[in-house]
């Protein structure tokens, strides 16, 4: 099953050893520890800032598997022939069901960059600044918005994308910039590998988003001055819908920004804030709506904030890509973004044969119970886990 991870192989992952005793259950919660993050100080005087743990909650929320069963004779096969009739096709559909789980994670990712409605790496394309979809800007514009981000240039940078992004890419990408050995493994295995500082992998389960009703821009004003550290705005204009992962930007009437600041010095990146709709509304009069990242307006000895200036009332919104329109959310991110947690579930007794094994931070078990009457095992795989956006200035959605 891990060697069929691709997305989860590339996140964070996190065992939590206080269930390893009773066994954990659906709507168990543990806790994940984000970095701290402190304010400069500012001259010779000393100013203490106290610690403060940040925690993320993560519910495990998700109990999959697979169940089968064999009988005496196919249990006698060898270790090789059991695992190729059995085993291998079924670990697949269990990774491939994680990564589909954690990429829904992507529907919250504010960054993005890309032209909803058309594939990333195509040549070519009129459009202009992140919107851009052309190779290779549009990967270097997810490059950008991780830097803003102070997400570290270490070597882990990934990149996944959907099948349609990773032909057009690897046919846009072929040859630039890349020794011999990589146009081979391009051509030799029709994916990309490491280029533009990301290693590239092709995944199935990238999801997709319909965006809302909504207009671009011109439909949607802020209603009232947005409260600082608070993810709800109100809003108001027309009747249509915002999806869950509608994205936006916030300009004044007079045409001042409000641009996301780098969290290491809190100064402007240049860039608008782009915010994201967290759950999916209809307009009606004054709306409220919830948004990540909750604005905080940087400032001397402010440790986060992200803002330039706060929304305020009449402040226009102006959402990202057309209306009604779906679109792919290939996804950008440092393994630092994403948590994976899991624990281990109740072994039960009375039964042939109960067993868990935790490897490289996922708790996996198997349960099996013989059916005297038909002479056969009955066999269930379970692993319990659930999803954690940690970080999500690590990471850029790439519409397609």
């Amino acid at each position: 099953m891990h060697n069929n991870l691709v997305f989860a192989r590339g996140a964070n992952r996190q065992y939590s050893k206080e269930f390893a005793v009773e066994g954990a259950k659906i709507g168990s919660t543990v806790n994940i520890r984000k970095p701290d993050r402190a304010a400069i100080r500012s001259g010779q005087q000393m100013q203490v800032q106290a610690i403060q743990d940040d925690y993320v909650p993560l519910t495990l929320s998700n109990q999959k598997g697979c169940d089968f069963s064999f009988s005496s004779a196919e249990l006698a096969l060898s270790v090789e022939e059991f695992s190729k009739r059995y085993l291998t096709s079924r670990m697949a559909r269990i990774a491939g069901q994680i990564d589909y789980d954690g990429l829904t994670l992507a529907k919250s990712v504010y960054n993005t960059v890309g032209t909803t409605g058309t594939t990333p790496g195509t040549g070519g394309g009129s459009a202009t600044g992140l919107y851009q979809y052309n190779s290779p800007i549009v990967y270097l514009n997810a490059g950008m918005m991780l830097d803003n981000g102070a997400c570290p240039r270490d070597g882990q940078r990934r990149c996944l994308i959907n099948p349609a992004a990773n032909a057009q890419t690897v046919q846009g990408l072929s040859g630039l910039y890349n020794d011999s050995a990589s146009i081979g493994d391009q051509f030799l295995k029709g994916r990309m590998g490491y280029a533009l500082d990301f290693e590239f992998g092709m995944d199935q389960n990238v999801n997709t988003i319909t965006t809302g009703t909504r207009a671009v821009s011109g439909e949607i004003t802020m209603s009232s001055t947005a409260v600082s550290g608070s993810g709800t705005f109100i809003v108001t204009g027309g009747s249509a819908t915002i999806a869950k992962g509608d994205v936006f930007t916030v300009t004044s009437s007079g045409g001042i920004p409000c641009n996301s600041v780098n969290p290491e010095n809190q100064v402007s990146t240049g860039q608008l804030q782009q915010f994201v709709v967290t759950d999916a509304f209809t307009m009606s009069g004054a709306t409220s709506i919830t948004v990540s990242p909750a604005p905080i307006l940087a400032a001397t000895g402010v440790a986060n904030g992200n803002v330039t200036r706060m929304p305020t009332a009449t402040d226009l919104l102006t959402f990202y890509g057309a209306a009604s329109t779906v679109t792919p959310l290939n996804i950008a991110y440092h393994p630092d973004a994403f948590t994976l947690g899991t624990a281990d579930l109740q072994l039960p007794g009375g039964v042939d044969l109960s067993w868990r094994e935790v490897y490289d931070g996922i708790s996996l078990r198997i349960v099996r119970a013989y059916d005297i009457n038909n002479d056969v095992f009955a066999t269930r795989i379970d692993v319990l886990y659930g999803w954690a956006l940690l970080r999500p200035e690590l990471c850029c959605n790439i519409r397609g």
